[in-house]
């Protein structure tokens, strides 16, 4: 007969050698925790993105306003413009400004002078102004000016698409849209898509009366969500 003790200890020791666990295993967790690392980070880019559209969506509303309070105080013509100069440049579809007509120290209007109301807004990290998709009512493409002067020297001086205000704060391009959206931009290309199109856009439209209607559904943005670029 066997030695009890003997048996006890065999089994023992059997216990010992597999409670381990074994080198593939190890890796196969290892493997398993990157997945889940690497998807946590990609839903907290894509988070932060949809976070970043909402609240320019929402100042861009507001700057809105001041265009046309601006437009209504003084007396002339004010605009609401975006950067669209310079592709290899950060203030790209990013740099938003307001502008008014110079007034003369005799109270004149200057109609081809422009003055800088404030200082450059910047839209968040990854959000962008679309030109594709910001149109006028009709369909055709947001206006363009090539602003100079002795406000837009050096740093401010370029081409900007631009949403105009009359001396009554009426929209001299009514229903016209203004779209943002969430994107990447390789230095010297346009931004693209991150995901699905019908998430990275918002936007609202710019009534006659200088109001604004924030867009609740991504088909009224006249968008094609097979596209990729803005």
């Amino acid at each position: 007969m066997k030695n009890p003790s003997a048996l006890l200890q065999l089994n023992l020791s059997c216990r010992k050698a597999s409670s381990g666990f074994s080198l593939i295993e190890l890796l196969i967790v290892i493997l398993i925790i990157s997945i889940l690392m690497t998807a946590g980070v990609m839903g907290l880019k894509n988070l932060s993105a949809g976070k970043g559209t909402s609240s320019a969506i929402a100042t861009c509303e507001s700057l809105v306003n001041e265009a046309r309070t601006i437009a209504i105080s003084k007396h002339c013509k004010s605009r609401l413009m975006v950067d669209v100069d310079d592709s290899s440049s950060d203030n790209y579809l990013r740099r938003v400004v307001i502008a008014h007509q110079k007034i003369n120290d005799d109270g004149t209007i200057d109609p081809n002078a422009w003055i800088l109301a404030s200082r450059a807004y910047f839209l968040p990290s990854g959000t962008y102004y679309s030109q594709e998709y910001s149109q006028l009512t009709d369909g055709g493409n947001i206006p363009e000016a090539a602003m100079t002067g002795e406000n837009f020297t050096s740093l401010y001086a370029g081409s900007y698409a631009y949403y105009e205000f009359n001396a009554e704060g009426i929209s001299l391009n009514p229903g016209a849209s203004f779209i943002l959206g969430g994107g990447i931009r390789p230095k010297g290309q346009e931004p693209k898509f991150i995901k699905d199109a019908e998430k990275d856009l918002a936007g609202f439209v710019i009534w006659r009366n200088g109001r604004t209607s924030t867009y609740r559904n991504p088909e009224h943005m006249n968008m094609d969500s097979s596209r990729k670029n803005f």
